[in-house]
């Protein structure tokens, strides 16, 4: 089946936080869901593997929990039996760093959740029995967003981040960017069960609801009304996995007025996050958890005589706690664990001018370079592996 053609309906943007970065809008058009061929590296989803013809009534999904920890049988049962709601689907869901990105991923059982998606997504046979085969289903807006080889990606910056096959491109419910099914997010050491979608009568209005969810959620769940645009007025949670992401934790938010910043809650950041001095840069305010290889990446740097090729009066920082410009998907400077060198010379897009030998210690530190990446960004380094000098 041809592959879906897919007009992005805004332009790619910096890693810096300035608007003006952002390419031109392009037309909205309808993405129309599609499987994709399959990788050379995977084969076909074999049908035998498949979950057979859709069932049951559609659903629409009014309200994500989301929570830090597996929800209980106990508190999916009294979510189940409130006042107005109709059904409920267990699902596990995190997020995956791709080039600064941070992606929410769903792992779900695709016979059932295929129900809350669009109609044209939940009719897409191929698109389902393709994840049911271990396969993934992508957003069509994030097709020319991340960096997928032979309809391949990889789920992360970690070095150790695996492949999936790319099994289709097609809409999902608010808040998801990309879907695997269980056994997938099992490998990732995906939370299980640790998100809940509600879905309530035609008649009765989801905010009536969601207080009562947020009651029997817990103060460590995000509990939001799912629509058109993020519900900024409620909790969020970050958690990325992968092994960088077991050094950075899991820790909840509230998006600050505007919907450009966020707010980690203080005791995350009081664990995770301080300021210190480097080479060369001096204080800077980073992830505890890159500090060592940081500082031997700029240690290396000074003793290999090119700390004349890194330009403090151009740093951008590295703690920045923020969406993706015109998104609702976090940066890696969220973090911590991503920082912006010699920024007027290496806009994205451009070839940078960054030095490649200093590129090479940083990647020999265990740092990805964006001048790499499909869309380059030549100002960004990020942690894709936590390093121990020893």
């Amino acid at each position: 089946m041809a592959a879906v053609l897919v007009m992005l309906a805004s332009g790619l943007v910096a890693c810096g936080d300035d608007d003006s970065d952002a390419g031109p809008p392009e037309p909205r058009r309808t993405p129309t869901p599609t499987a994709s061929q399959p990788s050379e590296s995977s084969p076909p989803a074999d049908p035998t593997d498949g979950v057979g013809p859709r069932r049951g009534a559609l659903r629409y999904a009014d309200i994500l929990v989301f929570s830090k920890d597996t929800l209980t049988d106990d508190m999916v049962d009294r979510i189940r039996g409130l006042d107005g709601v109709r059904s409920v689907e267990r699902l596990s869901m995190a997020q995956v760093s791709i080039e600064n990105r941070a992606i929410n991923l769903a792992a779900v059982d695709p016979a059932t959740y295929r129900n809350y998606t669009p109609a044209e997504s939940a009719e897409l046979q191929e698109e389902w029995d393709r994840v049911a085969a271990g396969q993934l289903a992508l957003v069509p807006d994030l097709k020319k967003r991340v960096p997928g080889k032979k309809n391949t990606l990889r789920l992360g910056s970690g070095r150790d981040a695996p492949t999936v096959a790319i099994g289709a491109y097609a809409p999902q419910i608010p808040r998801v960017d990309a879907v695997v099914n269980a056994d997938v997010g099992e490998a990732l050491g995906m939370k299980p069960d640790n998100a809940l979608l509600v879905a309530t009568y035609p008649r009765r209005a989801p905010q009536s609801v969601r207080r009562p969810v947020e009651r029997i959620a817990g103060d460590e769940a995000s509990v939001q009304l799912l629509g058109p645009d993020l519900d900024i007025s409620v909790q969020q949670t970050a958690y990325l996995v992968g092994s960088v992401g077991e050094a950075v934790g899991i820790f909840n938010y509230t998006v600050l007025p505007g919907g450009r910043l966020i707010a980690p809650e203080p005791s995350w950041v009081s664990a995770h996050i301080s300021t210190r001095t480097v080479p060369i840069l001096g204080q800077v305010t980073c992830n505890n958890a890159i500090f060592p290889q940081l500082e031997a990446a700029l240690r290396e740097v000074v003793e290999r005589g090119l700390a004349d090729k890194i330009h403090t009066d151009e740093y951008a920082g590295c703690y920045y706690p923020r969406f993706i410009a015109g998104t609702t998907q976090l940066s890696n400077h969220s973090f911590g664990l991503a920082l912006d060198l010699n920024v007027p010379g290496n806009q994205r897009g451009t070839v940078g001018e960054m030095d490649r030998t200093v590129v090479s210690i940083f990647e020999s530190w265990g740092f990805t370079w964006g001048g790499h990446w499909r869309y380059t960004d030549p100002m960004h380094f990020e942690a894709n592996a936590i390093v121990n000098p020893g």
